[in-house]
């Protein structure tokens, strides 16, 4: 089976997501926002992709969701990171490659001449 185009772009969305959650709970605005900060406006998340990237991480288990005030009185839907979430962080690492995936480069000895 071949892989999505949209896949990279899906995994990367859910782990920024669930780093921005790594330090607090928050609704979905303040997540957008964040992300666009952290990432000096490079990514800009709009609410099509990230609603579903919620749902599909509280399916998963990663996330938790409560109806909470905001800071304006207002009710908002916050997004909570549980264990599982915090696991599957631990398990990427930083820049985002997966340590187990073999490289696809061919090293000297492995290539014919």
């Amino acid at each position: 089976m071949v892989d999505k185009p949209s896949d990279p772009v899906q995994g990367t969305l859910d782990m920024l997501i669930l780093k921005t959650l790594e330090l607090e709970p928050m609704h979905g605005y303040g997540i957008a926002m964040r992300i666009e900060q952290i990432s000096k406006g490079v990514f800009q998340v709009n609410p099509g992709s990230l609603f579903p990237a919620f749902r599909r991480l509280e399916r998963a288990g990663w996330l938790k969701s409560e109806w909470r005030d905001t800071a304006n009185n207002r009710r908002a839907k916050y997004y909570v990171l549980q264990a599982p979430g915090r696991k599957q962080l631990k398990a990427r690492p930083a820049n985002g490659r997966d340590k187990q995936r073999p490289s696809r480069g061919f090293s000297r000895r492995s290539r014919r001449r």
